[in-house]
């Protein structure tokens, strides 16, 4: 079953909308990402090492946000060029509430039950 125009645009606002979110998730995070450098006879080593490990999660946390804006351009696009909600796959429509849950998803449940 096809997409109506209605549903296109319902989630065509809704990856927009998740786009300028993430958008602002990777701007607050990259301070967070920066280089840790503090002053070893001020700060002792397990401060240090907290910063660090802080410092990796936020890099993660980064990385992950850039993916899922790479997965928000291309839901976008496909919806310009008219194959939004189709497989990448096996080309089978994906189902409207599994659309709503993720709107930038590229696979049908079946799909993803085999690639996991």
């Amino acid at each position: 079953m096809a997409l109506s125009e209605t549903d296109l645009q319902q989630f065509k606002s809704q990856l927009i909308k998740q786009r300028i979110e993430v958008i602002k998730a990777v701007e607050t995070g990259l301070q967070s990402e920066e280089t840790v450098e503090l002053d070893q006879a001020r700060v002792g080593r397990l401060s240090r090492m907290d910063a660090m490990q802080a410092q990796a999660m936020s890099r993660e946390t980064g990385r992950r946000l850039r993916k899922h804006l790479v997965e928000i351009d291309t839901a976008l696009k496909r919806i310009m060029d008219g194959g939004y909600g189709d497989c990448f796959e096996c080309g089978e429509p994906i189902k409207p509430g599994r659309l709503a849950a993720n709107p930038a998803t590229r696979l049908c449940i079946a799909c993803a039950e085999e690639l996991e």
